[in-house]
């Protein structure tokens, strides 16, 4: 068994059925180099590292107090209620930390994670809107990860409902209070009732040297829509897999995301959506960047499965490599079982457009400046459409990030 499954299976406490979850994934083991899943991500010097169980560190306030309306606070995988705003909910909105029934499907080797998240997590976030209810203010879920004496792994599993008919928008922050190298590992449930909208932006901004593995498994009803834009800025490591069925006809995912790498960070996003009703329809529009010696990974598997027919999807991938020792993998997947549908996807990696960057540099603008325009443009559209109220923090989060990019370059 390796060092890190060996000290995260220190923090378990739980039943005889999580212990058999458990030890089904200490005996999978970590992803082998030769799974397809993971052949992009090693995980080698990952399996050397120890990890005690997290505990909450104390953060100044300010770190929170730009984030204004209902927040749910978590501070190295604990809840942390000083810091959390929930009196004032909207009507017909429940958030609260708390326990959250087990997830279907996890196990086998190329899932460990979750598997390990099966067994080991004992709270996350708990949201449920109404049906019918219109929540017009932005509802926060901040995540932080504190400095510490040693390094910290946490679990945390969160459920997500959207009632028939309601709408609601969520921002997730991952944010880092202090320099720390902590392991965070979470899954998410979100169902998406008939005729529901969710617009959903996550910001991905801990410490450089964090370790993070996301899953995410949405569901779709009839007429439902979700809108959701993944910034991922930050880590050592980050790996996201975002699942999404489209169970429902006329049921709708816009996935957008920037995959911003610098140092020797690693990004891997994995996209999984699946057709599975007829009339449905997916956008994914996703912009890459790599600098220094780092690595990014996006693979867009679209699925449309037999009887799925009037299906539209459509997947763009765009990279930019800033360095000679950067890498960007790009993989469009398309799967069709079905007849009439529209489907399309394609994935390009290339330099920044020197022509552009000669014709900017002639107006007088500094190569540095020149750059930073001409990323920022690249990036900018895939936060096209974003409501008013959701705009604000992912641009700010992703100015931020690109001109530190440029600063380091």
């Amino acid at each position: 068994m390796s060092a890190l499954l060996e000290s995260l299976a220190q923090g378990f406490d739980g039943d005889a059925a999580r212990r058999e979850t458990l030890d089904a994934a200490l005996r999978d083991g970590l992803p082998k180099p030769r799974s397809e899943a993971w052949k992009y991500t090693s995980l080698r010097a990952l399996e050397r590292r120890v990890f005690a169980p997290a505990q909450s560190s104390p953060v100044d306030a300010t770190i929170v107090a730009a984030i204004d309306g209902p927040r749910i606070v978590f501070v190295n995988g604990v809840f942390d209620a000083t810091l959390s705003s929930l009196d004032a909910l909207p009507a017909g909105v429940t958030l609260q930390a708390g326990s959250v029934a087990d997830p279907l499907d996890v196990g086998g080797p190329d899932r460990v994670f979750a598997s390990l998240n099966a067994a080991l997590a004992r709270t996350g976030v708990v949201l449920h809107v109404a049906a019918n209810a219109q929540v017009a203010v932005p509802l926060h879920l901040v995540f932080i990860g504190a400095a510490a004496a040693q390094d910290q792994a946490w679990h945390l599993r969160h459920a997500i409902e959207i009632g028939e008919r309601a709408s609601a928008a969520l921002i997730e922050h991952h944010v880092a209070s202090g320099a720390h190298s902590h392991l965070g590992n979470s899954l998410t449930t979100i169902r998406v009732a008939r005729g529901a909208s969710l617009t959903h932006v996550r910001v991905q901004d801990d410490a450089v040297g964090a370790t993070l593995f996301a899953r995410t498994d949405a569901s779709l009803d009839a007429d439902a829509r979700y809108r959701r834009l993944d910034l991922e800025l930050g880590g050592a490591l980050s790996r996201h897999e975002f699942g999404c069925r489209l169970l429902g006809a006329n049921a709708a995912v816009q996935s957008d995301g920037v995959l911003l790498g610098t140092g020797r960070r690693h990004i891997d996003t994995r996209l999984n959506i699946d057709h599975v009703a007829g009339d449905t329809r997916c956008d994914l529009t996703w912009r890459g960047l790599a600098a220094d010696r780092s690595r990014a990974v996006l693979h867009g598997g679209i699925l449309i499965r037999a009887g799925a027919d009037g299906s539209n999807a459509a997947l763009s991938s765009r990279n930019l490599l800033l360095s000679d020792n950067a890498e960007i993998d790009a993989q469009p997947v398309l799967e069709i079982h079905a007849d009439e549908v529209q489907a399309a996807h394609g994935a390009a990696v290339g330099g920044l457009d020197p022509t552009a960057l000669f014709y900017l540099r002639s107006r007088g603008l500094p190569e540095g400046d020149a750059r930073r325009l001409l990323t920022t443009a690249f990036c900018r559209d895939v936060l096209a459409g974003l409501d008013a109220a959701l705009r604000p923090a992912a641009e700010s989060a992703l100015d931020r990030a690109l001109a530190m990019l440029e600063r380091t370059a």
